[in-house]
């Protein structure tokens, strides 16, 4: 609900509306960290899996090669 515009000490102002809110609370922050730090270990998790670590030095070899002969060159 949108508060009312009035006048104090000849300044206009609004009351009774929401103020506005800058920054985190105390709960905010905690709740944040609590999040960044599950997104953090998954993502642990997730590199630290062989499976994972083969897949993508497989992405790059391939890469470097597809690089490499667009240059001239051979692999």
């Amino acid at each position: 609900m949108a508060g009312e515009l009035v006048r104090i000490g000849g300044r206009r102002t609004h009351v009774g509306g929401r103020r506005n809110q800058k920054g985190m609370t105390t709960a905010e922050y905690a709740v944040g960290t609590v999040a960044t730090v599950s997104f953090v270990g998954i993502i642990l998790a997730i590199i630290n899996n062989p499976e994972f670590r083969d897949a993508i030095w497989k992405i790059i070899l391939v890469i470097i090669k597809v690089v490499m002969q667009s240059l001239g060159g051979g692999l």
